[in-house]
C-alpha cells in the first residue's frame, strides 16, 4: 500500500530567532535601566554596547551573509539621513507647539563627567552608535523582522529586501515609534532606509547608511552641544 506523502511546514528556527532578538533585547533592557538610573548612565551605556557587540559575535554564524553591494549609495543615503533627522527635529517639528513628543531628559555628559572619564564616555558613545548599533538594528529590523513578516514560519524563506508595501510601512513605523524618542523623524528615516533596502537588496548598504547617519549625528552633537539628539 502506498502511503500519501505530505510536505510538513518549515520548522521555526528557534536558535536563529534568538540570535537576532537577543542583542536588541539586551540593548533595550539596559537602555531602560540607564533611563531609570541616570547617575549610572555612562557605565550602563558602556555595558550595553559591549554586551550587544559580544552577542553579535557569539551568534555570527546564524546571521544572513551580508553583501556590501551598493555600499557607496549607503553613504549617500546616510548623509541625506542626518540632514533629514536634524532638519525635521530642529526646523519642522521643533516649531510645532503640539507635537506629541515622548518625555525624555537627555544625558548631558559635560555636566557630570570631567577629563579622561568624559573622553572615555564620548568615545564609547560615538563608536557604539556608529559601529555596533547599525549592525544590531539592521540585522533585527531590515533582516529579521522584515523577512519574518513575509514568511512567519521560517523568515529565511523570504529574500533580503523582498518587496511588500505593508511590510515596508510596518517596519518603518515599528522602528520609529518602538525605540526612538524622535518617533516621527525616525519613521521618516525608516521609510528612507527601507526604500534603500528594497531598491538595492543589500543589507550592507543599509548598515553603511545607518552608520553614516549615526556618525554624522554624533559629530553634530559634539559640535553643537545639542545632547538631545543623543
Amino acid at each position: 500500500m502506498n502511503l500519501p506523502t505530505t510536505t510538513s511546514p518549515k520548522r521555526l528556527r528557534f536558535s536563529d530567532d534568538v540570535a537576532y532578538v537577543a542583542p536588541m533585547a539586551v540593548f533595550l533592557a539596559l537602555t531602560g535601566m540607564g533611563d531609570h538610573f541616570p547617575q549610572w548612565f555612562p557605565q550602563i551605556y558602556a555595558i550595553k554596547t559591549f554586551a550587544a557587540a559580544m552577542l553579535l559575535w557569539i551568534f555570527r554564524g546564524h546571521y544572513t551573509a551580508i553583501l556590501w553591494k551598493w555600499w557607496w549609495l549607503g553613504i549617500v543615503f546616510g548623509v541625506v539621513g542626518v540632514v533629514q533627522w536634524v532638519g525635521m527635529e530642529s526646523f519642522i517639528l521643533g516649531h510645532w507647539p503640539h507635537y506629541p513628543r515622548m518625555s525624555h531628559e537627555p544625558y548631558i555628559p559635560t555636566d557630570h563627567l570631567r577629563g579622561a572619564h568624559l573622553w572615555a564616555f564620548l568615545v564609547v558613545r560615538w563608536s557604539g552608535a556608529s559601529l555596533v548599533v547599525p549592525v544590531m538594528e539592521e540585522l533585527f529590523w531590515r533582516d529579521f523582522l522584515w523577512r519574518t513578516l513575509l514568511a512567519p514560519n521560517d523568515f529565511k524563506l523570504a529574500a533580503i529586501g523582498e518587496w511588500s508595501l505593508s511590510v515596508f510601512l510596518i517596519v518603518a513605523i515599528a522602528f520609529g515609534a518602538g525605540v526612538h524618542i524622535e518617533w516621527a523623524t525616525a519613521i521618516v528615516w525608516g521609510l528612507m532606509i527601507g526604500a534603500l533596502l528594497a531598491w538595492t537588496k543589500s543589507l550592507g548598504a543599509c548598515i553603511v547608511c545607518h552608520a553614516a547617519t549615526n556618525f554624522l549625528l554624533g559629530a553634530y552633537v559634539l559640535y553643537s552641544g545639542q545632547w538631545g539628539f543623543w
